[in-house]
């Protein structure tokens, strides 16, 4: 899988959007919220909880794998017109 995942990461709502697509199945899975992780504690817990089961490892895997890939594009890469931008592409709208 070649994706431009240097420009990727130069966009804040793209590790915004990686980092719930990781938490989003554990959350879901262990029946917590939000606003049940009071402390870095209980994240650390609830990661160490979530990697210690290969089913819910598989959930976040295929989360990541459907945010990663472009359903844009034919197979699993980016075009090589992405490939070759240094930065996220800007087009002037919001």
């Amino acid at each position: 899988m070649k994706l431009n995942l240097k420009v990727r990461f130069k966009n804040p709502v793209f590790i915004f959007q990686l980092v719930l697509t990781a938490f989003a199945p554990i959350l879901a899975y262990t029946g917590l919220s939000w606003e049940g992780l009071t402390t870095w504690q209980s994240v650390c817990d609830l990661i160490v909880q979530a990697y210690s089961n290969p089913f819910l490892c598989g959930l976040v895997a295929i989360a990541l794998y459907n945010q990663l890939t472009d359903p844009t594009t034919r197979g699993h890469l980016d075009t090589s017109q992405v490939m070759k931008y240094d930065k996220p592409k800007d087009d002037g709208k919001w």
